[in-house]
């Protein structure tokens, strides 16, 4: 990370929120219900929140024989909205292939990634 991008890492510790509006994850009520669950994590604001994103589609059209992709992106959540939203802080982690999309055993297949950032 550079100096420029490390200075904006604890930006979401001195973010004011406005009471009842969301601009950012950190005003919601998941991100101060995880603070609430790990105090030790969340005591240090040096500390990277991650957020999974996924998407799947048909990279041969929808008329094709039925195959799927499935994206698996993580944002860094902690820089300011306004830069946690740019593709250099997205990084795709991985495709998952196959017929059709995962559904609810999409968590079989996210296991090596959770396994390798724990």
């Amino acid at each position: 990370m550079s100096p420029r991008t490390a200075e904006h890492i604890t930006w979401h510790q001195s973010h004011h929120a406005v009471d009842g509006v969301m601009v950012h994850p950190s005003d919601g009520e998941a991100w101060k219900h995880f603070n609430s669950m790990y105090p030790h994590f969340s005591a240090e604001s040096i500390n990277v929140h991650l957020g999974l994103c996924t998407d799947g589609f048909n990279p041969f059209g929808s008329f094709a024989a039925p195959y799927s992709c499935w994206s698996v992106i993580l944002t860094v959540y902690n820089l300011p909205l306004g830069m946690c939203m740019r593709p250099e802080f997205m990084f795709l982690s991985m495709v998952i292939p196959g017929p059709s999309s995962p559904g609810r055993n999409i968590d079989v297949c996210l296991c090596p990634l959770i396994d390798e950032l724990t």
